[in-house]
């Protein structure tokens, strides 16, 4: 059952709430904080009421559901971010309907992707998933020296813009532990090849929001807390 209207409103205002808080916490301003609403398997009714509150970024994991809400929203003024793993079969789809993916970690990615973003758009938005813990389960460059390889590649393609890295960390419920593993990331940005462009930190979710903005995150994913439990 579909969460109402009323709920979902009070979800918003409650995330925007901590978001303030932990900028403040951190001596930031809130505005620095990018909300993306991650709005995977729910439905454009959804995405639609969320809008309506106010939010300008969703973010979506499976291309041809993400398409499909790009298309049936395309009268909304919405900001949308590919999160997920992408197929190279699946990576024109992307050219052409989002404006950021926080999920390259590969050059092959990175060259399709600009050879097939439309001419009549701005460049695609690109973070490079980080996954330097070497966790099986994740994708992601797992070393400073392959992050900063595939960066500097990426600076030759003019229909793609570099803005920087993207990371799930390990899950854990220690706030120290999350703290630390989002300031082991953010400090990627400050290895001297890195491209001086590549500011955006998109990090955090739900359940580790504060830690992510107290060690610099520009961007936090956050879907359970906005939508409820996933659909299955």
């Amino acid at each position: 059952m579909m969460m109402n209207d009323k709920k979902l409103n009070e979800n918003i205002a409650r995330v925007r709430t901590r978001l303030a808080n932990a900028a403040r916490n951190a001596n930031r301003a809130a505005s620095d904080i990018r909300l993306i609403a991650v709005s995977k398997t729910k439905p454009v009714d959804a995405i639609r009421e969320a809008f309506r509150a106010g939010v300008r970024d969703f973010g979506e994991n499976y291309v041809s559901e993400g398409v499909e809400k790009c298309q049936q929203c395309r009268s909304l003024d919405i900001t949308w971010h590919f999160l997920g793993p992408l197929q190279s079969n699946k990576t024109r789809l992307v050219a052409e309907h989002f404006d950021w993916i926080h999920s390259v970690d590969r050059l092959k990615t990175l060259t399709r992707l600009n050879a097939q973003r439309p001419s009549d758009k701005a460049p695609l938005k690109v973070c490079l998933q980080v996954n330097i813990p070497q966790e099986p389960s994740k994708s992601g460059v797992s070393s400073p020296a392959e992050l900063t390889e595939l960066a500097l590649a990426a600076l030759e393609f003019d229909r793609l813009e570099l803005c920087g890295i993207m990371a799930i960390p390990a899950p854990t419920a220690d706030p120290s532990t999350q703290l630390a593993q989002f300031e082991r990331i953010a400090s990627l940005l400050n290895i001297d090849a890195i491209p001086p462009q590549m500011r955006e930190l998109s990090m955090g979710m739900s359940a580790d929001m504060e830690p992510a903005i107290a060690a610099g995150s520009t961007m936090v994913r956050v879907g359970t807390d906005i939508f409820g439990a996933r659909y299955t």
